[in-house]
């Protein structure tokens, strides 16, 4: 089992920086490939950046490339996300997951059925 806490979500203005956390719970955290999503008032939650258990590989969905990077700290048992040049349009609930590794487990997800342990979200607001 894995207990995720996420934080670090406040009021913004547009292009400003913010970075969230996400602490786990338990002993595997190291083994687990990690990710973050948002979902926006009256929008589907939508996949946002994926890291792999080792941090060596990272994914993040076009809409947040270039300004958006993902990292995690193993010993911290802490996946985040800086966010730069927020916009508007980023205001969401953002939620952090885990995937529990297998055998035939790959770098990352960018799924969300293929997580199988989700926090309970922190709100980001950007003001224009």
């Amino acid at each position: 089992q894995v207990q995720l806490v996420e934080s670090g979500g406040e009021l913004m203005q547009a292009g400003g920086s913010l970075r969230l956390s996400c602490t786990a719970s338990g002993r595997t955290f190291s083994s687990y490939a990690m990710g973050w999503f948002r979902q926006a008032p009256g929008k589907e939650r939508e996949f946002v950046a994926a890291i792999s258990w080792s941090g060596g590989f990272t994914y993040c969905a076009d809409s947040v490339k270039g300004r958006f990077t993902i990292s995690r700290d193993n010993a911290k048992n802490t996946v985040y996300l800086r966010m730069n040049s927020l916009k508007p349009e980023d205001t969401a609930v953002y939620y952090c997951a885990a995937h529990t590794p297998t055998s035939s487990s790959g770098s990352y997800y960018t799924f969300q059925h293929e997580y199988d342990y989700w926090g309970q979200g922190t709100q980001v607001t950007v003001s224009s």
